[in-house]
């Protein structure tokens, strides 16, 4: 039994110190200038699928509000991703409305459709290296951009709400990396 519980633990080391790495790689910034308000990074974590390294996720929101609260008040906030691997537009488009379709109804979404094509729109191929954003903010609304470029732009609060959902709602693209970011510290 006890020789069981090494061999796991000698095992997951080398996980551990490859997911350090990788955030060390992704370089996320431990603040960010957000309109007039500084943005503390509250927590980050990785995005494996099948072993596969996909994307790095840090989540940022003001000093005192939790990540839970900036989401439910519908705080300012930001999501980064960092991206290691190639993923076509197309795949990334499908996963979003996968997720979406998932998490809400069609009465919910077929409002916003218009507008989430809007939003599909702006993408392009990701390489890796990429880093795309999430932004909200009370007085500008919702901002996506691509390596520090916005490339779309929406003052619709209910579309924020939903697209940040896709990462950090119940029923999203992945309830452990919801629940690493999420965290209280």
């Amino acid at each position: 039994m006890h020789r069981w519980l090494l061999i796991l633990s000698l095992l997951s080391l080398p996980v551990a110190a490859d997911e350090a790495s990788r955030l060390q790689q992704a370089a996320f910034a431990p603040q960010l200038q957000h309109q007039n308000t500084v943005l503390e990074r509250k927590n980050q974590s990785l995005l494996r699928y099948l072993w596969a390294d996909v994307y790095a996720a840090a989540f940022y929101s003001e000093a005192q509000v939790s990540p839970q609260r900036a989401l439910r008040e519908q705080r300012d906030r930001h999501l980064e991703l960092y991206y290691f691997r190639e993923i076509s537009r197309d795949d990334v488009i499908k996963a979003a409305w996968v997720t979406l379709e998932r998490q809400h109804s069609p009465q919910v979404l077929q409002p916003l459709r218009g507008e989430l094509d809007r939003l599909h729109a702006s993408f392009i191929d990701i390489r890796p290296g990429d880093r795309y954003g999430l932004d909200y903010s009370q007085a500008t609304g919702l901002r996506l951009l691509r390596n520090g470029e916005v490339i779309f732009r929406s003052e619709n609060a209910h579309l924020a709400q939903l697209y940040f959902g896709i990462w950090l709602a119940p029923e999203g693209l992945s309830d452990e990396l919801r629940d690493a970011l999420l965290a209280e510290r």
